[in-house]
Order: structure tokens, then sequence, then C-alpha cells
């Protein structure tokens, strides 16, 4: 068995291994079967052709799995259509020459006129077909179209370069390709940006064609100016020359090309700085303006595992370019490749470093705009707590108090004239009801604000409404206290009472330290004992009630077991 036959069985078998997996996947069916046949008979025929006795029947089999089968399979490739008169006349042009062909086999003139006939018909049809087809069938048809022409343009060229020493393995590459291009077509389309591929694959075969023609060309310079046998040295110069102007002529070339399939492409440095004009506070717009600027088809901003924003419609290759390290959660921002593109070019890839620190920016200032709406909406349900918390007490506690006194003394003025001493009774319980409804204001005053305050001070507040709680109560205090805000100095207030009431419920310590430390934008409070480390130092009710009122006002709180007992400490903003 020569070479030749080897490489039939190996093309054949492609195709059969190509048909059978389209046809596995479940779709594109006819041309899977399709397929799977021009595979079978390719085999028979590449068999048949290895004994002398039967060689023109293997032809025809041979013919007929690569004129007649394989450009049906591409016809019906990858759904069949008869919506237009024009997918018929097409699909009877790619089978009749391969029909033709199969009466004339021991005539490879004939042959050759109509696999050329068929090719044509083929590239009418693969245009028509894209030009007609949705998304995801002209996906699968790239893939084909693309392999069709590189394959079909290197042929060209060996052929050139090389005559017909190089037509048989030219063809056994292209017989291979195709199948295994529609396979890849169907299972996955989305491996690769084809037409990136078909972009790469033209420059570097143009860049190949170019680089032999130019040695070939210095060669002959060489020749006509005498010199017969070139020096090893001047060939490596020659060829060293050549590869210097590679890398330019490659940016170039690759820019042309890009200009002609897919239309300029901007400025990197000049959408920066258009970028950086117009950029908001807004991340949606922030990302139209980049995908606008850069002709991006996608840009997302990602907040760990959160998509905080994105623009335009999503595509199957991406870059990730992380914003901001080292924050809880990194920022990336992730774009799009460009139709043609398998990668960003290196002003792309600055230009979006760039402007990546922004977004970032953008992102935190949208969490903090979310914190400071949160805190707001959590300030307005406070007071509007504080407002429900009074108008119950004003109107269930003080008001049926003042109404029972008025009521009181309207009877103890209709008993002055004719009982005294019954007005007398009256006069002293309106007297008594009078009192408590004087203690319950006061009650509700303290509520809102100690008066103990406003008369003494924080530190001598403190002081005097802990006296009975521990025993002991010793306090250290540094920085001015005089100048605090009220929030602020009400609510250090309370924590160091409720954690004082705590010492003195849950734990049997005898005495309790009040540390209260003022700096230029915070103050520190810190409260310990020395009872047992473990005991009453669970939260609860009060522990809560110490946390909320530090982070209302943007602060924190930490209770649990001390050095030496229990710890409550605390850090309130001044300016919260």
């Amino acid at each position: 068995m020569n070479a030749l036959a080897l490489a039939g069985f190996a093309v054949a078998g492609s195709a059969l291994a190509a048909g059978l997996l389209i046809v596995r996947a479940g779709v594109a069916q006819w041309a899977g079967w399709l397929t799977t046949a021009a595979g079978v008979t390719a085999l028979v025929g590449t068999w048949l052709t290895t004994d002398e006795v039967t060689t023109a029947q293997g032809q025809v089999l041979l013919v007929s799995a690569w004129m007649v089968l394989l450009p049906a399979a591409l016809w019906a490739y990858p759904q069949p259509r008869w919506r237009h008169p024009v997918d018929a006349v097409l699909g009877v042009t790619l089978v009749v020459p391969g029909v033709v062909a199969c009466f004339y086999t021991t005539q490879p003139p004939v042959v050759a006129l109509m696999g050329t006939a068929a090719a044509l018909a083929l590239v009418a049809q693969t245009w028509w077909r894209l030009e007609r087809s949705d998304a995801s069938d002209r996906r699968s048809l790239s893939w084909v179209a693309v392999t069709a022409s590189v394959l079909g343009l290197l042929s060209l060229a060996m052929l050139f370069t090389a005559g017909q020493t190089w037509a048989g393995p030219v063809a056994v590459g292209v017989l291979a390709a195709v199948p295994a291009s529609m396979a890849v077509g169907v299972l996955r389309p989305e491996s690769v940006d084809v037409r990136g591929l078909a972009v790469t694959s033209a420059v570097g075969l143009a860049l190949g064609i170019g680089y032999l023609a130019y040695f070939a060309g210095a060669l002959a310079i060489l020749d006509m100016l005498g010199a017969d046998r070139p020096e090893p040295f001047v060939l490596a110069l020659i060829g060293l020359a050549g590869g210097v102007a590679l890398r330019p002529v490659s940016s170039m070339l690759r820019a042309v090309m890009d200009q002609m399939l897919f239309g300029d492409r901007p400025n990197p440095l000049d959408a920066a700085s258009r970028v950086v004009a117009r950029i908001g506070r807004d991340p949606v717009q922030a990302l139209a303006l980049i995908r606008h600027d850069l002709a991006l088809p996608y840009a997302a901003l990602w907040h760990g595992p959160h998509l905080v924003a994105e623009s335009g419609e999503p595509v199957i290759h991406v870059r990730r370019i992380v914003a901001a390290v080292g924050e809880p959660e990194e920022v990336a921002l992730v774009v799009g490749m460009r139709p043609g593109d398998l990668r960003l070019s290196v002003g792309d890839e600055r230009t979006l470093r760039l402007l990546a620190p922004l977004l970032a920016e953008i992102v935190r200032g949208a969490e903090l705009s979310a914190d400071l709406q949160e805190s707001r909406a959590q300030a307005l349900t406070a007071i509007a707590d504080e407002r429900r918390r009074l108008r119950s007490e004003l109107h269930d506690g003080l008001g049926p108090a003042l109404t029972g006194i008025a009521m009181t003394t309207d009877a103890a003025r209709n008993l002055v004239a004719s009982d005294p001493q019954a007005a007398i009774g009256l006069l002293d319980d309106a007297r008594r009801d009078t009192a408590d409804a004087i203690g319950e204001v006061r009650q509700i005053v303290y509520g809102m604000r100690p008066p103990a305050l406003d008369e003494l001070g924080l530190v001598a507040a403190l002081r005097q409404q802990s006296r009975g709680l521990v025993p002991t109560v010793r306090f250290e205090v540094g920085g001015d206290m005089a100048h605090l805000p009220a929030a602020v100095e009400v609510a250090a207030y309370r924590i160091v009472m409720e954690a004082l009431t705590n010492v003195a419920r849950h734990t049997d310590s005898p005495a309790a330290t009040v540390t209260l430390t003022t700096s230029a934008d915070r103050i520190s409070i810190e409260v310990t004992d020395n009872g047992e480390a473990s005991a009453g130092w669970e939260a609860g009710v009060g522990i809560d009630s110490m946390r909320q009122r530090a982070i209302e006002l943007g602060g924190s709180l930490s209770a649990g077991p001390g050095p030496h007992g229990g710890r409550v400490a605390a850090a309130l903003p001044l300016r919260p």
C-alpha cells in the first residue's frame, strides 16, 4: 500500500468521523448523514483503488464521495433550506458537476473542469447562505468558509511555488480539513472567534508568500549581478533583513485587513481622553462611553462575584482587567473582543488599564452612596419610631392624666360653695395627678436627652448616675469632653450606663473602670470590670441596643470577655 492510499484512508476516516460526530450532536442531521456517506464511500473507493483490477470502480466511488456527496453535505450544512429558488439552483449546480465527472473518471481534464465548476458553485452558495442565515447558522458556516478559503489560497500558493509536486498532498489536506471544520462549526462554534482566526491566517499566509517572494527576488538579483553561489553569510543577511521587516509589515497588513473587513478602529489614547473628559458617576453610562469610543461590543463591571453594571450584548471572547486589588472583593473590568480580534491590542490594553481605576472609584462611590441612603433610611425609620413612641406616651399616658386633672378641677369648682371639704379632697387628688404628670413628662424628656447632660456635662452626669450601680467606678478621661456633638454625647452616655448596668446585673465585680478619650475625629469608650471573664457577656438586648446606637452614628462597638473581666469598647465619630 503506497503513501497516497494511506492518505486517502486518513481523509476518508476524517470525513466518516466528522459525519458521525455531527449526527450524534443531534443537529445538522442531513449534513451529518451525507458526510458520513461520503466517508464510507471514500473508504471503499480508496480500498478498491489499491487493486489494479478494480481501479475504475474505485475512481467512480472516490469522485462520488468528494464531488457529489460532500458538496451535497455542504449544501445541506448546517440546515437544508428551500426558502428561495436560488437555494435549489445552487444545490443542483453543486451536485451536477460531480455526477458528470463520475462518467469521465478516465479523463482528468473533464474531472478538473467539473471540480472547478463545483468549487465556484460552492463559493456562491456559501456567500448566499452567509447573507441569508441567522447568527447561529452564520457562525457554523463561517468555520467552513474560513477553512476552505485559507486552504484554497494555500493550495494556489503551493501549486504556483512548488508546481504539481504538491498537488496531491494539498488536495488531501483540503479534503481532510473541510469535514473537520463542519464538525467544529456544529459542536464548538464558539471555541475561537473564527473571524479573528481568518484575519490571523490570511496575514500569516500573505507574510509567508511575501517572504518567499522577497527571498527569491533577492537571489535573482544576486544572480543577475553574477553571484552564482552566494556565501552563507550573504544568505543569512538577506534572511535577517527580511525577518526584521516582517513585524512592521505584519502590523500594517493587519491594519489594512482590519479596515477592509471591520472598518476603522479608534485611536486608544484619543478614546481615553474623551472618556475621561465625559465620565460621570453612573457605571452604566461610563461603560457605554468606553464601548462607544473604543468600538467594543460589550463591557461589564464586576465587584467580586457581583455584576455591578454592563453595556452591550455579551460575546463569547472577553478580556478581564482587574481594576482594584486588596479590597474585600476585587473590582474587575470585563470587555468583549471586537469582531476579528483574538486579543486586545497593546494600545487598547493600556487604555483600559488607565480607565479601570476610575471605574473602581465609581463602584466605590456607588457603594458609599448606597450606604448613605441606607443610613438615611435607618435614621428616618428611627425618627419615625421615636415620634410614634412619643405620640403613644403623650396620648395614652399624659393625655388621660391631664384630662382627669381638668375634670377633677371642674368637679372641685362645682363643690366649693356647697361642700368645701369635698372640694378640698378633689383638689388634693388633682395635685397628686399633676405631680404624676410632671414625673411622666420628665421621663419622656429624659428618654430624649438626659437633663443631667445639660446641667453637669457628660463625665459629671455619668459619675452621678453610676452611684449605686457598682460599688466603685473609676473614670479615666482624656481630651475635651465639653464640646461634643449632642447626638454623640447622648450615645456615649447611654452606652456607658448600659454597660455599667450589665456589670451590676451579670457580674460579681466590685469595681468598674470607664475610659473616655477624644481625638480629632472620634471619641473612644471602654468599660471594663474585674468579675468573672466568662459571665454575662453574651449578646442580648442591652448589647444590641449599645451596638445599634454606635452604628447609627457610623461608629462601632464590641463586647465580650476582657483580660480581667468583661469589656465593652466603642468608637463614635465626632462628625457622624
